[in-house]
C-alpha cells in the first residue's frame, strides 16, 4: 500500500470525524480537504477545484433558480394547496402524499432537481399546518433518491450501469427494468418512515418560525368575521347591475363590503381591487364580508348566488389581498370624521372592515360614527395598498400584519410562464433533447429573462453552503481513485466473498456500493464498482445483469450521512439537521433496501 494511498484514508477518516462531530462547520471542512490535497500534491490545483465548474455544480445552481422562479410566482404554492387540501395538518398524510409525489417526479429528472422544486412546497406547507420542517424535510430527501430507481433515467448510476452492460456485449436495461424493484423499496421506505421513522426524526424548530405573529385567520377571529367571508356571484336579474360601488350603499344598507371582484376569469390572476367608481357586471364574482347573521336573506334580495370559498382560492385570494391594523394617530386629520368622509376607498383604495375603540370590537355605523385618536381600524385591501401605509404618515401607523404578508408572491402573474419553461425543461431532459445541465440552465435564463426571477433573487437563491460542500468533496472521489485507494478495497470485496455464493457477493456489492456512495458521489462509485461486478459475473460464469442491478439500486441508497447525495445537503441547512440525525433514520433504511433487493433482484434477473 503506498503512502498516497495511506494519506488519502487518512483525509477521508479525518473529513469523516469532522462531519460526525459537527465542531467545524461542513463546508469549512471541505475547503480544509481541498487545501490538504493541494499541499500533499496527491491532486493538481486545477483537480482541486475543478470542482467549482463541474456540471453537477451548475445543475445545481440552475435548479436552485428554477425553484426560486416556482416559489415567487407562487406555482409550488399552488401545488402545495392541492396536497393541503388532502394533507390537512396531519404530519402522516403530509408524508404520505408528499414522498410519492416527489419520487414520481424524480424517476423523469434529476432526483436533486425534484427535492429543489418541493422545498418551497414543504415548507409552506409544515408551516400551515404547526409541524416543524425537520420533521418532513428528509423524508422527502430520501424519497427523492429513491425516485431515482425508478426509470433508467431516474439517476447517472442506472445510466451508467446500463452503458457498463451494453460495453460487455449484453443487451442493456429497458427504460422500466428498474421500476419493479424501486417500486418496491419506495413502497418498504414508506411504512418504515410512517411508523418507525417518523418517531426517529427530530423536531427543531426553524429559522421559519413565525412566533406569536398572528395569521390572517387569528385577526379575523379577533375581529369576529372568521365565519362573514363570502364569495358570491351577480346574477342576470340582479339590481346592483349597472350600479357602481358606492352608489349600491351596500355597507349603510345591507352591512356588506365588497373587497374584491373578480372579473373575466383567467389561470391564476382575475382578482382586482374594488374602488368606489366600480360598476357592477352580471356574472362578476365579488369577495364580500358581512356584518350579520342575514346573509342568505340579503342574498336572494339582491340576487346574488353563494358560490362558497374553497380553501384553494381562499389561498389565491391571499396572496392577493390581506388585512392590517392601522391606528388612528394624535393630530390626525382622520379624527372627528366618518369612514364614509375619510373616503379610504378612493384615497388609500382600502376597505374598512371593522374599528376597535379600546379593548372591545363594537359595531358602529360608519356614515355616522367619528373616529377618535387611538381607534384601532382593521382595513382590507391589496398588500401593495397595505404596505403603502408603511412609513411615517401623519393620519394613522400600520400596526400588525398578517403572518402571510411574507407568504406573499410578487410574480404571480407569470406563473403560466414559470410553469411552462419547467415542462419544457423537463420535456429536454427526459427525451434528451438536451444535456440536463444545458436544458436546466436555459430554464433558468428563461425564469430570468421572463420576470419571473429578478437576477438578484435568482442570486439569492443559492443555497451556498451546499455548492461549497459538494464542490470540496468532488476532489476526495478523484484521489481515491486516482490513487488506487478504491480499487484495492473492491479487490479485496471480490476476494472475501467470490467464493460464497451468487447471494454473498450481491450482498458484498451492496454493502460497499451503499457505504462507498455515504461519502463519494454515486456515479462515481457506479463507475468504479460496475466493472468489478460484472468481471466477478463472468468469472463465476452467471449473468452479469442481477450483480449490475444490485449496484445501481445500492448507490442510491445514499440515506445515512448529510454529504452522501447533494439532495441530502439541500435540506440540511432547512431542516437544521445534524449528521447523525441522517445516520439514526437512513441506516434501517438501506438495510430494508438491501433485504428488499437480495429478495427481489434474483427473481427478476436470475443468476
Amino acid at each position: 500500500m503506498s503512502g498516497d494511498i495511506l494519506f488519502v484514508y487518512g483525509l477521508l477518516f479525518v473529513t469523516i470525524a469532522l462531519f460526525v462531530s459537527d465542531k467545524i462547520r461542513l463546508d469549512v471542512t471541505a475547503v480544509l480537504v481541498m487545501v490538504a490535497l493541494t499541499l500533499s500534491g496527491i491532486l493538481p490545483v486545477k483537480d482541486v477545484v475543478s470542482g467549482f465548474g463541474s456540471t453537477l455544480i451548475m445543475l445545481i445552481a440552475g435548479l436552485f433558480v428554477i425553484g426560486e422562479g416556482l416559489f415567487r410566482t407562487g406555482v409550488a404554492a399552488q401545488i402545495g394547496h392541492v396536497i393541503a387540501r388532502f394533507a390537512g395538518n396531519s404530519e402522516i398524510r403530509l408524508l404520505a402524499i408528499i414522498m410519492p409525489a416527489v419520487a414520481g417526479l424524480s424517476a423523469f429528472m434529476s432526483s436533486t432537481g425534484a427535492v429543489a422544486i418541493f422545498i418551497p412546497i414543504v415548507v409552506s406547507l409544515s408551516r400551515e399546518a404547526g409541524i416543524s420542517q425537520s420533521r418532513v424535510l428528509m423524508p422527502i430527501a430520501f424519497a427523492g433518491l429513491i425516485g431515482g430507481m425508478l426509470t433508467l433515467i431516474g439517476t447517472p448510476p442506472n445510466i451508467a450501469v446500463s452503458t457498463q452492460l451494453e460495453r460487455s456485449g449484453f443487451a442493456p436495461f429497458d427504460f422500466f427494468d428498474f421500476t419493479p424493484i424501486g417500486f418496491a423499496v419506495l413502497v418498504i421506505a414508506m411504512v418504515y418512515i410512517l411508523l418507525i421513522g417518523r418517531r426517529v426524526l427530530p423536531e427543531r424548530s426553524t429559522n421559519t418560525s413565525t412566533g406569536t405573529h398572528p395569521t390572517f385567520h387569528d385577526m379575523a377571529c379577533a375581529y369576529g368575521f372568521e365565519e362573514q367571508i363570502h364569495r358570491v356571484r351577480v346574477l342576470p336579474d340582479s339590481p346592483l347591475i349597472g350600479k357602481t360601488v358606492f352608489e349600491a350603499e351596500l355597507r349603510k344598507k345591507y352591512c356588506l363590503t365588497v373587497v374584491a371582484i373578480e372579473r373575466g376569469a383567467r389561470l391564476m390572476g382575475s382578482l382586482r381591487p374594488v374602488l368606489a367608481e366600480t360598476q357592477f357586471q352580471a356574472g362578476d364574482l365579488l369577495v364580500l364580508a358581512s356584518e350579520s347573521d342575514n346573509f342568505t336573506p340579503v342574498c336572494q334580495t339582491l340576487k346574488l348566488e353563494d358560490k362558497g370559498f374553497p380553501y384553494g382560492l381562499q389561498k389565491r385570494f391571499q396572496q392577493q389581498f390581506g388585512i392590517a391594523e392601522t391606528l388612528v394617530v394624535p393630530r390626525s386629520p382622520l379624527i372627528g370624521k366618518t369612514v364614509a368622509q375619510a373616503n379610504f376607498r378612493r384615497r388609500q383604495q382600502l376597505n374598512v372592515m371593522s374599528i376597535r375603540r379600546g379593548d372591545q370590537t363594537m359595531a358602529f355605523d360608519f356614515a355616522t360614527t367619528e373616529l377618535e385618536a387611538g381607534d384601532v381600524l382593521l382595513v382590507s385591501g391589496t398588500w401593495q395598498s397595505i404596505e403603502n401605509l408603511a412609513g411615517p404618515r401623519n393620519d394613522m401607523m400600520l400596526m400588525e400584519t398578517p403572518r402571510e404578508i411574507s407568504e406573499v408572491f410578487p410574480n404571480h402573474a407569470k406563473a403560466p410562464m414559470a410553469l411552462f419553461i419547467t415542462l419544457a425543461m423537463l420535456g429536454l431532459m427526459i427525451f434528451n433533447v438536451l444535456p440536463s445541465v444545458t436544458a436546466v440552465l436555459c430554464g433558468a435564463l428563461a425564469m430570468v429573462l421572463s420576470g419571473c426571477v429578478k437576477m438578484e433573487e435568482a442570486y439569492s437563491s443559492m443555497n451556498w453552503q451546499s455548492l461549497v460542500l459538494i464542490a470540496g468533496m468532488l476532489p476526495l472521489s478523484k484521489a481515491l481513485q486516482v490513487t488506487g485507494g478504491a480499487r484495492l478495497i473492491v479487490d479485496g470485496l471480490i476476494s472475501v466473498f467470490g467464493d460464497m455464493g451468487p447471494m454473498s457477493l450481491m450482498a458484498g456489492l451492496f454493502v460497499l456500493t451503499s457505504l462507498f456512495s455515504q461519502f463519494i458521489s454515486n456515479t462515481a462509485t457506479t463507475v468504479l464498482v460496475a466493472p468489478i461486478a460484472i468481471s466477478a459475473a463472468q468469472i463465476m460464469q452467471l449473468a452479469p445483469q442481477p450483480f449490475l442491478m444490485t449496484v445501481a439500486i445500492a448507490a442510491s441508497t445514499a440515506f445515512a450521512t448529510p454529504v452522501a447525495s447533494p439532495v441530502n445537503t439541500l435540506v440540511l441547512g432547512p431542516g437544521q439537521y445534524k449528521f447523525f440525525d441522517f445516520a439514526k433514520v437512513g441506516v434501517p433504511l438501506q438495510v430494508l433496501a438491501m433485504v428488499v433487493t437480495l429478495v427481489l433482484v434474483p427473481i427478476f434477473f436470475p443468476f
